[in-house]
């Protein structure tokens, strides 16, 4: 636990650290094609982490997914466990997109903004042609599943995933070989994992860095009201998955919110929800999630669950045609709600998501797809947001469904567990080379 407590403190201190030096950088370099290079420098730090989380993500949940639904033993719990995530998940993205519609429209940050607003004709280059339900369904199955951990295709990687593990299971004995050889893949991962969180708080620090050295904290001023507004969401939102999780889990919710903090400001901080997977998984299993729910849950999460980004989809919408001056009668509103509602889960694996499926909401509704450019200089910073949301998201979620299918450990039990699994840790440490 105290080795947790200070990569927290050393993610804090690299997030604080890397203000200060990209302010300082903006400062000293007032050419923006000048900052630009140096904050392309500063940020290889962040992209080399990156990639590397990326490098194991879908070995790690091919592995720990099949190996759970291994251990599930039949297709009907598999079944069961993907409707109640898939219950949760709607009914979530729902409250989500109705919390940013709430606040839109009672506090008209678009009306009377005192910036020049971008030509209507004027080009965001965001290509939102394909990016239609349609296509997201077809997407889901993989043609190989080789080149779905390729390209990183988490969803994909979950489907194949879900067939192979029903399949290994439906072997019983037969298949407990094969199980076993799986299961020592995904603690390879896991370990391979806990080498590449060591570099955290140097990609926060050059994640920080170079945004503030491009951007600098000026804009945050220009914004403050539409990010102070975005940001109540958020803090509303929050409020609202953790009342939901004492519904179910009692006060007991709040160990686990202590125990997600440091995934929480890993993906704050690099504003990629990616980064903070491994490190969720191994905070749900502090918190005595049973691994056979936890690598099923959260990896539907990552496609369907993501809380944060669907707000901003309604906050962003409503934003720009206030600035526009369109109204939006309810009826309307709520039209675009449904719409985002099955839009917005083809997010996953699409880069700038959240600008593309705005994009394409603001044009069927016939809102001016330059007023885009109002937000984009400030779409890193709400980013950061929106991924420490999801993250929220995905671990109340992972611990709902858990507990409702008998797979969480009580709190005696989750201890012993951790307190045997450190143990072992330091014994397979501790035998020599």
């Amino acid at each position: 636990m105290k080795k947790n407590r200070s990569l927290t403190m050393y993610i804090l201190l690299g997030m604080i650290l890397g203000i200060v030096v990209g302010y300082a950088c903006n400062e000293m370099l007032p050419d923006a094609k000048l900052a630009s290079t140096v904050a392309g420098y500063i940020s290889i730090v962040t992209d080399v982490f990156l990639r590397l989380i990326k490098m194991i993500i879908a070995l790690l949940v091919f592995s720990t997914l099949t190996v759970g639904i291994a251990h599930m033993g039949d297709a009907k719990s598999v079944g069961r466990i993907g409707i109640k995530a898939m219950g949760w998940f709607v009914i979530a993205s729902l409250v989500s997109l109705t919390v940013g519609m709430i606040l839109s429209n009672t506090m008209q940050l678009g009306t009377h903004l005192a910036l020049p607003l971008p030509d209507v004709g004027a080009a965001t280059n965001l290509k939102t042609g394909s990016f239609t339900l349609k296509d997201f369904i077809a997407h889901l199955v993989p043609k190989s599943p080789f080149e779905a951990m390729a390209n990183n295709e988490v969803l994909q990687v979950v489907v194949f995933s879900i067939f192979f593990g029903t399949a290994l299971a439906g072997l019983g004995e037969a298949g407990k070989k094969l199980t076993t050889i799986i299961d020592q893949l995904a603690q390879v991962m896991l370990r391979i994992t806990g080498s590449i969180m060591l570099m955290a708080p140097v990609a926060v620090f050059a994640a920080m860095a170079s945004v503030v050295t491009t951007q600098g904290l000026g804009v945050l001023v220009t914004f403050a009201k539409f990010m102070g507004g975005f940001y109540l969401g958020l803090f509303i939102l929050w409020g609202l998955l953790i009342a939901a999780g004492f519904l179910f889990l009692g006060p007991r919710i709040f160990k686990l919110i202590k125990l997600i903090r440091e995934p929480f400001l890993l993906a704050f901080s690099t504003a990629s929800s990616e980064a903070a997977y491994p490190k969720l998984l191994d905070a749900l299993d502090k918190f005595g999630v049973k691994r056979q729910i936890s690598s099923f849950v959260l990896p539907m999460g990552y496609s369907f669950n993501l809380d944060g980004s669907m707000m901003y989809c309604t906050f962003a919408v409503l934003f720009i045609a206030q600035a526009y001056g369109i109204d939006m009668p309810i009826g309307m509103q709520i039209t675009m709600l449904l719409l985002l509602m099955l839009t917005s889960k083809g997010m996953a694996g699409v880069p700038r998501a959240s600008l593309v499926v705005i994009a394409a909401t603001l044009n069927h509704f016939s809102i001016p797809e330059a007023g885009l450019l109002l937000i984009m200089g400030v779409d890193q910073f709400l980013d950061m947001g929106r991924s420490a949301t999801n993250a929220v998201g995905n671990s109340v979620a992972a611990a709902v469904i858990a507990k409702w299918e008998n797979g969480l450990l009580s709190e005696e039990e989750a201890e012993a567990a951790n307190e045997l699994a450190a143990n072992e840790l330091i014994e397979q440490d501790a035998v020599p080379a």
